[in-house]
């Protein structure tokens, strides 16, 4: 058996989790999620837990039961308590701002750069620099957080740039002053 498939998933109080054939639904408070199941991967919900069994001992089926054990475990928990990200902005004149479902960036680029916030995702703006974003999906907000990211990366001079909070830039060496370089004398 595998070692993370075979854990029972708890049910939080207020999570309802329903298994069908090919699908496994989780809701809370008008919230819902689906995971599909593939075949070979059984769902049993007894009394406050989920418990995932497999039909043979198969390579594909092997791998399979502790990841569809994984992504419902993440679904449950995340409709309990929200998975976020926290990103900060670092730089002059660099900051961020919500209006409704479209979140505004001012990155020292000539214009503001306008970013769709997704259906199922949350950002909050806690400051100008610091950005919140959160979700039931773990998936979705990491990816979300990510695309934010990308937008501009911190650069390795001078830090500046969109990263993780709490994430360690590593700064290179700039030029210097006085070195081994040319003196200008040609002898």
């Amino acid at each position: 058996m595998s070692r993370v498939g075979k854990e029972p998933i708890k049910i939080p109080a207020g999570v309802k989790v329903t298994a069908g054939k090919k699908q496994v639904s989780a809701e809370k408070a008008g919230t819902k999620g689906n995971i599909d199941i593939p075949d070979g991967i059984n769902v049993e919900i007894k009394e406050s837990q989920v418990n995932i069994t497999r039909d043979n001992n198969s390579g594909k089926l092997r791998s399979l039961h502790g990841l569809i054990r994984s992504l419902l475990s993440n679904l449950v928990n995340g409709l309990d308590k929200a998975f976020s990200k926290e990103l900060q902005i670092i730089g002059r004149g660099k900051k961020a701002k919500s209006k409704g479902n479209i979140l505004e960036l001012e990155l020292g680029f000539s214009h503001s750069i306008k970013f769709p916030i997704p259906e199922d995702i949350k950002i909050e703006v806690l400051e100008k620099n610091i950005l919140k974003v959160s979700g039931f999906d773990k998936q979705q907000v990491g990816e979300v957080a990510a695309e934010i990211r990308d937008l501009q990366p911190p650069e390795p001079y001078k830090g500046a740039g969109i990263r993780y909070k709490g994430e360690r830039v590593r700064k290179k060496a700039g030029k210097t002053a006085i070195g081994g370089g040319f003196t200008g004398s040609g002898k």
